[in-house]
C-alpha cells in the first residue's frame, strides 16, 4: 500500500487565506452597519422623577432623636 503523495499548492493556501481574510472583513462590516449607533431614538420618555423622597412609600413617620432606630432615645 503506497502513501497518497502530499502536493503543496500556494495558490491554494493563498485562497484560503484570502477567505478566512474576506469572513473577517464580512463580520466587522455586518457589526459596524448592523449594531453601530444610528442617533438618537425616535422616542421620548420625557424626565422622570427620581428622588426616593417622592414615593409615597418613603414617607416614614420621624423619629425624636437622631438615630434611625427606634427605642429609648434613639439606642
Amino acid at each position: 500500500m503506497e502513501a497518497a503523495e502530499h502536493k503543496e499548492s500556494l495558490l491554494r493556501t493563498w485562497i484560503w487565506i484570502a477567505v478566512a481574510v474576506a469572513i473577517i472583513l464580512l463580520k466587522g462590516f455586518l457589526s459596524f452597519f448592523v449594531v453601530s449607533d444610528m442617533g438618537q431614538p425616535t422616542w421620548n420618555y420625557r424626565p422622570m422623577p427620581d428622588v426616593p423622597a417622592s414615593s409615597p412609600y418613603a414617607v416614614y413617620p420621624h423619629l425624636p432623636y437622631s438615630q434611625h432606630i427606634r427605642g429609648a432615645k434613639g439606642e
